[in-house]
Order: structure tokens, then sequence, then C-alpha cells
């Protein structure tokens, strides 16, 4: 099976701020095809995320696929609050980069041309 990281699909892969208890990540897709791909993999899923973060899938707040965007979002609860002692990233704005590899299947779709 063929498989592509989420950085190749997606236009903008940001994390941000989302208040004093939580982190939000935005993932928009280049077009269709691409968000397409990704939604129907399952490789975005809840669990999958909460691994990848090393959090329980209940530390997940939202997770959402938003289809007129062509985009994915989610946000999660901080570890402890943005701005007390040893916080890695009180903006949460470095957070983002362990979706870059994130493996999307490729290989169900006809005529595949990255």
């Amino acid at each position: 099976m063929t498989v592509v990281p989420l950085a190749e699909l997606a236009s903008t892969v940001r994390s941000k701020n989302a208040g004093v208890l939580h982190v939000t990540f935005d993932v928009l897709f280049r077009d269709h095809r691409a968000y397409g791909l990704a939604k129907a993999s399952g490789a975005l899923s809840r669990e999958r995320l909460a691994a990848l973060y090393g959090l329980e899938p209940e530390q997940i707040v939202t997770w959402v696929f938003y289809d007129p965007g062509l985009a994915f979002k989610f946000t999660i609860r901080r570890r402890q609050p943005a701005g007390t002692p040893g916080e890695p990233d009180p903006f949460g704005s470095q957070l983002y980069p362990p979706l870059f590899d994130v493996q999307i299947p490729v290989a169900s779709m006809e005529g595949d041309e990255r």
C-alpha cells in the first residue's frame, strides 16, 4: 500500500494557544482529493492523535473534519496551564511537527498522481 506523509497533502499544519488550558491544531488541505484521502484513511483518528502526543483520547476535547473548508481540527487539553514553570510552549505554536509524518494511505484512489 502506498502512503504519503500528511505534510504532502496539507497546505497548512499549525498549532496555537486556545486559552490557558488548551492547544488547538489545524490542518488545511491542498484540494478536495487530498482532504478526501486524509478523511477516509482513519489516520487522523482521535486514538491515533492521542497516541502521537502521549495523551489519553479523552484529552482531545474537540476533533472535527470541516468539509466546506477542506480542513481538520482538534484541540487538546494541556498537561499544565500555559505559562506555568516547566510548561514547554506557552503559545502552543510549536506542537504541530509530529503531524507532518502521519502516514496517509493513497493506494485506494484510482489515478493517484501526487
